[in-house]
């Protein structure tokens, strides 16, 4: 017979747990709430294919798509400064990806790169935007790089700034698995999750933007708290677990983007490690660029927006021309 006492101990540590879950999901809304309240959006909305996408635009002339990493928004590109760099001879246009920032990530539908990529092709449709050239940013060079893919006609050309393009072991992914795991990962995204990424993220973003030190508007939250939402702590787990499948299912499709492309790394990024990405990236796109900026890590586009901006201007240049796998190699030396 189980003891009375027994009995009752677990029923009140049974209790308090559920009160204590309960106390923590009221805490992580009112912190989303805050953080949606303290970080307003700065762009205009558009619904496309079901998905209300959050867009900030800038600038006239050639278009330019920009396709922002995980963890971070659309508003990166306006913090690092190159929006405002390409908007002095572009039109320039950022969109949250679906769950990010203040984009709709509804459950109907898996949202692989390629899923993404169709969306944002259709997005592009719906705002007028023809034939860009595409600059993807870490996981968004992935979604770039899907893009032209799927729909090389719709793109006219790539500059892909540190990239992930070939499956590895990522022992993060294993870290931000259980989050994208429905019913227990709503379960930790509303209690655990967001308490564990407030410790983590300092750490995170250290190691995103080293050797350089993390920006101001990161370290006082900006995007950052916007990070640590339920809704958005799903998508960044369900990205981040699609990495390496979609890479492995993209990578002997490379040799198929006839466009221009640019490449970029920092030398120092520890994230992801530009000798086994960005540089085989060139060796199975022989036509493209590849530029290895000296000093700088993963975030290397606020290091050096420059950087990205000349890349732009580069591959529009030659995107009138006619390019094939058999062209010799280039390499732009570090500036």
């Amino acid at each position: 017979m189980i003891d009375i006492r027994q009995h009752r101990a677990g029923v009140i540590l049974g209790a308090a747990a559920v009160a204590l879950a309960a106390a923590a999901a009221v805490h992580n809304v009112r912190r989303a709430r805050r953080a949606e309240r303290d970080n307003p959006s700065r762009g205009r909305f558009v619904e496309v294919d079901g998905v209300r996408l959050h867009v900030l635009e800038r600038g006239a002339g050639p278009p330019v798509l920009l396709i922002h990493g995980n963890v971070v928004t659309a508003e990166d590109f306006a913090v690092s400064g190159v929006m405002d760099r390409l908007a002095r001879t572009h039109r320039v246009i950022a969109i949250d990806r679906p769950g990010m920032g203040y984009s709709d990530r509804p459950r109907d539908r898996l949202w692989t790169p390629d899923a993404q990529a169709d969306l944002l092709l259709h997005a592009m449709e719906r705002l007028g935007v023809v034939r860009p050239v595409i600059v993807g940013h870490s996981l968004g060079a992935m979604v770039a790089t899907a893009l032209a893919l799927r729909h090389p006609d719709a793109v006219r050309g790539l500059v892909l700034a540190g990239g992930y393009f070939y499956p590895t072991a990522r022992p993060d992914v294993a870290l931000t698995l259980p989050p994208a795991v429905p019913v227990v990962g709503d379960l930790l995204r509303y209690t655990v999750s967001p308490l564990f990424g407030a410790v983590s993220m300092p750490a995170l973003l250290k190691g995103m933007f080293n050797p350089c030190p993390v920006p101001r508007a990161y370290r006082d939250g900006h995007d950052t708290d916007l990070a640590l939402r339920p809704g958005q702590i799903r998508a960044m787990a369900e990205d981040g677990t699609m990495m390496v499948p979609a890479a492995a299912a993209m990578r002997n499709h490379y040799g198929e983007l006839h466009m221009a492309v640019a490449i970029l790394a920092g030398t120092e990024d520890v994230v992801v490690f530009p000798a086994g990405q960005s540089e085989r990236l060139h060796r199975d796109i022989p036509h493209a660029t590849l530029r290895l900026i000296p000093g700088v890590g993963h975030m290397l586009h606020h290091a050096d927006p420059d950087a990205v901006a000349e890349a732009v201007e580069t591959v529009f240049r030659q995107s009138g021309e006619t390019v094939t796998r058999e062209e010799r190699p280039r390499v732009a030396a570090p500036m």
